[in-house]
């Protein structure tokens, strides 16, 4: 198509404006030293998994589902997973679904009805937002990881006439700034105002709770609580389970059109899942090395004067001018460390930051070398008059 033609130049106008304000993005191949992905304990290679995927497909375990899970895309895989995965995560029930994303904008679409409302922590991932524009319920932003700002918003709300449900929706680990929700008080409003808790365990499945079962695991079975079990990250595969109250699973099954109209997930991917689950209660010499390895990183981050206030296995590094966080990261990519630059709108404005993730896929020289280099390239850049 002509670059010229008019039903163009709206896309071109965007593309240079993002491209001004180095908010311009692009694919890139990985390359270097994993410091990057959340592939947090190293299951996306894991020979173990690898050999339980060939394994089912030698059985006769198809590739496709072929269907929705209403017709007949509803394999064995499927509900054997949906089964182990509530017993291990401690839930009456799980569904499982094809994403985080998906099954994020599934519940908040689906379960939340008019005249309820959501209050959501303001740091929650994009599809949370998405999914509360996009459903039926009235919704409020709540400052992040503050409990009175929950509360205040929920009493606001009633004063004002609101009689609905309420849905206090939160990450337990949030996922750019590598800090925890304080689940123990956001129980204790949910259960003042009868209120359901959805909380979305995307970057602390497989890496907190006993045997990597979230943080949420000590409240599990509770008729108000709902999780979504991310299945791309820790446990080094795809899709998300969401762990809930029988009932809850129920309605979804039969008025969520995300579900209902979807094919169903690859059952490959089901019995990888399943894999997964297996090796957190088999080898939890995993978490183990992973929580001595995210200690000693902040150890090391400490004594080289360096900033962050995460002691999670997520750690920003805060450079705030979008073009300096692209030119930090560019340099230590040349260094042969994959880290890449996060930019607005993924966080706010002025907070453009480097995203490092620590994973098994690196050792403790990895890490040293690391942060030597991110110190290295952060004098230089200072040196050129690019502060912090």
């Amino acid at each position: 198509m002509d670059s010229n033609c008019p039903a163009d130049s709206k896309y071109v106008a965007a593309l240079h404006g993002l491209k001004k304000d180095d908010r311009l993005r692009f694919l890139k191949r990985r390359a270097g030293i994993d410091f990057v992905s959340n592939d947090y304990l190293a299951l996306a290679s894991a020979p173990r998994m690898k050999k339980a995927v060939l394994a089912a497909l030698e059985s006769g375990t198809a590739i496709g589902a072929g269907g929705s899970r209403l017709l007949r895309g509803n394999c064995e895989e499927h509900e054997r997973l949906e089964e182990e995965a509530a017993k291990f995560f401690g839930a009456e029930t799980a569904l499982f679904f094809g994403g985080g994303y998906v099954a994020n904008f599934a519940v908040l679409t689906t379960l939340p009805q008019r005249g309820d409302l959501l209050v959501l922590d303001s740091l929650v991932h994009a599809s949370i937002h998405e999914g509360a524009r996009a459903g039926r319920a009235d919704f409020r932003i709540a400052a992040h990881n503050d409990p009175q700002s929950v509360e205040n918003t929920i009493r606001e709300w009633r004063a004002n006439g609101g009689v609905g449900r309420i849905w206090i929706v939160v990450e337990s680990l949030y996922s750019m700034d590598g800090d925890f929700a304080p689940l123990e008080e956001l129980i204790a409003i949910s259960d003042r105002h009868d209120s359901f808790l959805m909380v979305d365990e995307a970057h602390a499945t497989g890496v907190y709770g006993e045997q990597g079962r979230g943080l949420t695991a000590p409240y599990e079975r509770r008729e108000n609580l709902l999780a979504i079990h991310t299945c791309g990250k820790g446990l080094g595969v795809a899709g998300a389970l969401v762990t809930s109250p029988r009932v809850l699973r129920d309605f979804m099954v039969n008025r969520c059109r995300p579900f209902i109209f979807a094919t169903a997930p690859s059952p490959l991917m089901a019995v990888a899942v399943r894999e997964a689950l297996l090796i957190l209660q088999e080898e939890p010499d995993l978490q183990r090395r992973l929580t001595e390895l995210v200690a000693f990183a902040h150890g090391e981050i400490r004594t080289r004067g360096l900033r962050s206030d995460s002691s999670s296995q997520i750690v920003p590094y805060i450079v705030g001018e979008n073009a300096r966080a692209m030119l930090l990261a560019s340099s230590l990519q040349a260094r042969g460390f994959d880290i890449r630059g996060i930019r607005p709108p993924t966080v706010p404005p002025g907070t453009a930051r480097l995203r490092i993730s620590l994973t098994l896929n690196v050792g403790r020289d990895d890490v040293c070398a690391m942060l030597d280099a991110l110190s290295e390239e952060t004098r230089e850049l200072e040196k050129r008059g690019w502060s912090r």
